[in-house]
């Protein structure tokens, strides 16, 4: 074999590898509307953060792989909510359980010191908003990044999902991404 198939051939197999490697990239897709129901009976809606930076976290009370990355949704949001930055956290129950996660809310929010909206939704109302339907396994936490323009830009669930959103390095890295950009999705600032 001469040296121009053997680059030739290295170079077909490092692309093909490589494009295993990189992460899923969800289409870019307008953020449906969504009622953040707080224990306080305060309501917010969704589109009231547009212009901001979101992350949205569909968790389980009682799991502590969610209370971990509700835990560092409540950090970044202390780092980065001055720049533009809104964590919102959405509870509600497992699948096949009794509801009741919704009484136990306040309790979260003080033991966890939460400095973002923590709100509570029925299982119903979580899988119209992800678009999940019912024969898909449900992973969470479902992590939701939404930018300033109010496009989805990376979900960590469900098809094509980037589980690397729950880790505190690569969302944050996503996360300064976004809030370089202006508010007309996937432009950067001038």
């Amino acid at each position: 074999m001469n040296r121009q198939k053997i680059v030739l051939t290295i170079l077909a197999v490092a692309m093909i590898t490589s494009a295993f490697a990189l992460p899923s990239v969800t289409a870019h897709r307008k953020s449906p509307e969504f009622i953040i129901a707080e224990p306080s009976g305060r309501t917010t809606m969704l589109s009231g953060f547009k212009g901001k930076v979101v992350v949205m976290e569909f968790l389980f009370v009682k799991s502590q792989h969610c209370i971990r990355v509700a835990t560092t949704l409540n950090k970044l949001n202390s780092e980065l909510g001055a720049r533009g930055f809104q964590a919102v956290g959405i509870v509600f129950d497992p699948p096949n359980t009794p509801n009741g996660s919704e009484q136990l809310l306040p309790s979260l929010v003080d033991y966890l010191k939460l400095t973002y909206p923590l709100g509570y939704a029925t299982k119903d109302q979580v899988d119209n908003y992800l678009g999940r339907n019912g024969n898909e396994i449900l992973n969470i936490p479902q992590v939701v990044v939404i930018d300033r323009a109010g496009m989805i830009r990376a979900t960590s669930g469900g098809k094509g999902g980037d589980p690397a959103l729950e880790d505190e390095m690569s969302l944050r890295n996503l996360i300064e991404g976004l809030l370089k950009e202006s508010g007309s999705s996937g432009s950067t600032k001038k």
